[in-house]
């Protein structure tokens, strides 16, 4: 038995662990959800144990991304942590959304959930939304890049040797030939003025096949570029809107 003295040491010299927060990490696949992820490894105060992804349950592709089901498979594989996928119709009314969602982040909370962080930058009215969704099931959101500087960000995103390239453009702001660029510093110089650096307001979309928590790259090879137009369920003529994509798969 220890001496009795060591039962009585001020609390101040003891040693205070504090318990991390297991993480679901909604991954898009690109580059916002690859630095959100970068940044949480060096957190603390968050475990990220798993990742979840949004599909189209027609064409089993990432929603705005159009990268196919397997590449995603295969990111999860490199990171090696298990993915949850919610596949919904290409247009989901809001109750079917909130709905699947919620039935996922309650089997996500079963697991032992507590916490759900989103690569978001500065869309406010969407920040608000996914925490008032998450309150109702108790679990916490976390937004690691919220309010920084996208120009930074870039910049953040080449540094830590995430490697990513434009899989998806709004033709309203970027032409076809910006699919298949890198995402680093020289696309900044030819990014229009109107477009934010990190396509934040949908201008782009990036996948990452490589990154510093990827067990290896991801051999992609570039394929067909496609271009799909998307009108609003309502009849709104201003939101119509066309995107060009650039088919990748793997090597």
């Amino acid at each position: 038995m220890p001496p009795l003295f060591f039962m009585h040491l001020p609390h101040y010299i003891c040693p205070t662990i504090t318990p991390m927060n297991n993480t679901v990490l909604n991954w898009s696949s690109g580059k916002d959800a690859a630095l959100a992820y970068y940044k949480l490894l060096a957190h603390n105060k968050y475990k990220v144990t798993h990742l979840l992804t949004t599909l189209s349950l027609e064409h089993d592709r990432i929603f705005m991304h159009g990268i196919r089901e397997k590449l995603l498979d295969i990111q999860a594989e490199k990171m090696n942590l298990p993915l949850t996928k919610v596949k919904l119709p290409a247009s989901p009314d809001d109750s079917l959304y909130k709905d699947a969602m919620s039935n996922a982040m309650e089997r996500l909370k079963n697991e032992g959930i507590t916490t759900a962080a989103f690569g978001d930058i500065f869309l406010e009215d969407l920040k608000t939304y996914r925490e008032e969704q998450l309150a109702q099931i108790n679990i916490q959101a976390h937004f690691p890049l919220w309010e920084q500087n996208t120009h930074d960000l870039v910049h953040q995103v080449a540094d830590a040797g995430i490697e990513a390239i434009i899989v998806c453009v709004n033709d309203k702001y970027l032409g076809k030939d910006f699919l298949g660029r890198k995402i680093d510093a020289s696309l900044l110089n030819d990014l229009p003025a109107n477009v934010d650096p990190c396509g934040e307001n949908g201008e782009y979309h990036s996948f990452v096949y490589n990154a510093p928590f990827f067990s290896a790259p991801i051999p992609i090879t570039m394929g067909e570029i496609v271009h799909k137009r998307y009108t609003s369920p309502d009849g709104n003529t201003q939101w119509d809107t066309g995107f060009y994509f650039l088919d990748c798969d793997v090597e």
